[in-house]
């Protein structure tokens, strides 16, 4: 039988980068939500393993939904097939949601009696942004990537994301962040601790007034197209325009749908940019 998972994209309602750490990570406090933006990944049981991905840049076993396959050690092995709709290399966390929907699968006995393992453990050895995509629903996001706080419901919110013709790197706006002098707030004062209280309240407004991204300043004077997309969503009328992770895309958010299919119709940017309009993943009812 085969079973379908989603692996949503995520934006980040905040993102502080925090000291650099001894052992060379920086620390960070975000509140990150998932969008219905979503890949998908089609399980089912198979003599042997195999993997296909409708990007073939990303069908080798480099990628995360394969790596996170083999570190379960699955036996009897599976066949996957991915279909990718959430961009690479944007800030999105595609490929981590991508492991992180073959962690949830095999929790959700997918490929067969669910096995014994520390799965916050596996999740973090694949990479940062994965403990997150494990939540279910909108999380208070620390230390590195592993202290994940769910926020509970999330509400029925709108998007629209773009995609800069430019890619960035995160090791590079990591170095040119630590260039600058900024003051780092202490926990008791952080943005995102107030932004969990005003998205469990369902407080457009206050939201919208704490969107913060420590990065964004840094990459839009990096990377000429994301500054552009930036601009170009604040002329067409978005209260709000920020940075997704590192970039390189960025988005806006709106209460209603109305509201971003106009923001996406007065958009002044030519077909290079890529275009996503959505909303908010559905909690599920485990997470409510």
């Amino acid at each position: 039988m085969v079973r379908i998972l989603l692996a949503p994209a995520k934006i980040n309602l905040t993102l502080e980068v925090l000291a650099r750490r001894g052992d060379g990570y920086h620390g960070i406090r975000s509140v990150m939500v998932p969008l219905a933006l979503a890949d998908e990944l089609a399980i089912e049981p198979a003599a042997c393993f195999s993997f296909e991905c409708d990007r073939g840049d990303l069908s080798d076993e480099r990628n995360l939904a394969v790596r996170a396959l083999r570190a379960l050690q699955l036996d009897p092995p599976a066949a996957l097939r991915l279909r990718k709709h959430v961009p690479s290399e944007a800030g999105l966390g595609g490929g981590s949601s991508d492991a992180a929907a073959v962690l949830r699968g095999a929790m959700e006995g997918a490929f067969g009696p669910v096995p014994s393992h520390d799965w916050i453990s596996v999740a973090r050895a694949l990479g940062s942004d994965v403990p997150f995509f494990l939540a279910g629903t909108g999380a208070l996001v620390e230390g590195t990537g592993e202290r994940v706080t769910a926020v509970g419901a999330l509400p029925a919110w709108h998007a629209l994301v773009l995609k800069p013709p430019a890619g960035v790197s995160t090791a590079v706006a990591y170095a040119e962040l630590d260039k600058r002098e900024r003051a780092i707030r202490p926990r008791s004062e952080s943005v995102s601790l107030r932004m969990v209280e005003a998205l469990q309240r369902a407080d457009f407004d206050a939201v919208e007034s704490l969107m913060q991204n420590d990065f964004q300043d840094v990459v839009a004077a990096l990377v000429p197209e994301v500054r552009d997309a930036l601009e170009a969503l604040r002329a067409a009328g978005a209260g709000n325009a920020l940075l997704a992770g590192s970039g390189s895309c960025v988005f806006t958010i709106a209460p209603d749908p109305e509201r971003i299919a106009a923001i996406d119709r007065a958009l002044a940017l030519d077909a290079s940019y890529g275009r996503f309009v959505t909303a908010f993943a559905p909690t599920p009812a485990w997470r409510a």
